[in-house]
């Protein structure tokens, strides 16, 4: 379902714009549909509060509740289960954050990523993306929603940006803490900048060389590291938000001098904060999670030849939640279910 579909439904009831902001802002807030400061048979006209039991068991079925998997750090994982059996993750962080999925699956084919083995399944909805912060404040308090789980949101730009454009206005979110993550496509630097609602900007980079990041990210767009850089920091400044530069680390690949040496230069003078995240393991794939001692040499080296650096603690560690492995282990797929 997309957002705009939710809108026409409320609107074919006889909901005005009042009546539209204030069943949206209910949903968002994972409140009942029908409740309110006022009752609803003073406030909502009559087809729309007789569509409103349909109407909320329609969105509850949109993202529900599989399993959850909490964490030491304060996040929890959480497996969501989709109308059609399909299912995506998403994970409460601490501090208020949440990261959902915009894709079953991911055309990317990232080498070191459980999500993109199985290749793109089908897209989100908006209102599926949207459904996912609503379970996820059934639980707790969410004030910032990253968009950098399963999928590569700008391939599903679209439904992602109209996503963004609720969460920025009838969910309450500032602007800043909406965050959209692409592994670089340029259409993502012509549609943000147009937005009403301007998300930050994550950047996934995990290497300077042009030729590791063509192996570690095979169908990301052939953009050169500079350039994809320079145009993030162009719409950082633009926003005043500091582009993310998101750099999974992982052992012998590129977590070394010659990566610090490069970045040096890359990033200086940009507008922009480097997150080192170490990586998540995988069964049956050839890369490793570092050092403790080698991460935080590499944040050391960078901070003191002055690139904003922070060391990330990748969620999830202990429940193997890197993002796609609960899916893939706890989910069967559709086509194989239906053999």
């Amino acid at each position: 379902m997309q957002i705009q579909t939710l809108r026409d439904t409320l609107r074919a009831n006889g909901a005005a714009p009042v009546h539209e902001g204030r069943i949206l802002r209910q949903w968002l807030r994972a409140k009942p549909l029908h409740e309110g400061r006022t009752q609803a048979e003073h406030f909502l006209p009559r087809p729309l509060r007789e569509a409103l039991p349909a109407l909320g068991t329609t969105l509850a079925g949109l993202a529900t509740l599989r399993s959850a998997h909490p964490a030491a750090d304060g996040s929890e994982r959480l497996l969501v289960g989709l109308h059609d059996g399909q299912a995506v993750e998403a994970v409460l962080l601490p501090r208020g954050g949440l990261c959902v999925s915009t894709q079953v699956g991911c055309a990317v084919g990232c080498g070191f990523c459980m999500t993109g083995r199985g290749g793109l399944q089908r897209q989100l909805g908006s209102a599926e993306i949207v459904a996912q912060l609503v379970l996820a404040r059934a639980r707790r308090s969410v004030t910032k929603v990253v968009f950098m789980g399963m999928g590569e949101p700008a391939h599903n730009l679209e439904a992602v940006l109209e996503a963004i454009e609720l969460l920025g206005s009838e969910g309450g979110i500032g602007h800043k803490n909406l965050v959209f993550s692409t592994v670089g496509d340029r259409r993502v630097f012509d549609a943000l900048p147009r937005g009403r609602v301007k998300p930050a900007l994550a950047l996934s980079l995990h290497s300077t060389r042009a030729s590791l990041r063509e192996q570690l990210l095979p169908k990301a767009p052939r953009i050169a590291p500079d350039e994809l850089v320079a145009l993030g920091d162009g719409y950082a400044r633009a926003t005043g938000y500091p582009m993310q530069v998101q750099w999974t680390l992982m052992a012998g690949i590129n977590d070394g001098d010659d990566e610090v040496e490069a970045l040096v230069p890359l990033l200086r003078g940009r507008h922009a904060m480097l997150n080192l995240i170490p990586y998540n393991a995988v069964d049956g794939l050839p890369y490793e999670r570092p050092s403790a001692e080698q991460a935080w040499a590499m944040a050391r080296a960078l901070n003191r030849r002055g690139i904003l650096t922070r060391l990330r603690q990748s969620a999830g560690q202990e429940v193997d939640g890197g993002c796609g492995q609960l899916r893939a282990r706890r989910v069967v797929p559709i086509s194989a279910a239906a053999a």
